[in-house]
């Protein structure tokens, strides 16, 4: 699958990060803008084949918990699709993806993933 990457100690699915902040401003500098209800995808084509994923949620969603909630929902809705190929994402949450819950998010990242590989 794309974008993920298994751990040889653990075993675990790990998704392939962005981590750098020149990485998440060149997405977000001169990617193509991928809007739904309670998310904005932000994507580039990556120079290396594989895709990877950063994530961006503000103190405008809410405090500390609900914002690594939705992290943690946005993360496995990004497992549990397969991620279009050789592109760099950042996923930014809206406030209103606090009460969304992971089912909508899912959803929504499905049909982005749809537009972004057409």
């Amino acid at each position: 699958m794309p974008g993920v990457l298994v751990d040889p100690v653990f075993g675990a699915v790990r998704l392939l990060r962005l981590k750098r902040s020149a990485d998440f401003r060149r997405v977000q500098g001169g990617g193509r803008k991928f809007r739904a209800t309670h998310l904005l995808v932000l994507a580039v084509r990556a120079s290396a084949g594989q895709s990877r994923a950063g994530l961006t949620v503000s103190r405008k969603v809410g405090g500390a918990v609900v914002r690594n909630r939705v992290k943690r929902w946005l993360r496995e809705a990004m497992r549990a699709l397969p991620a279009p190929a050789g592109w760099d994402l950042v996923l930014v949450a809206f406030p209103s993806a606090a009460t969304a819950g992971l089912s909508v998010l899912r959803a929504e990242l499905a049909d982005v993933f749809t537009r972004i590989a057409r």
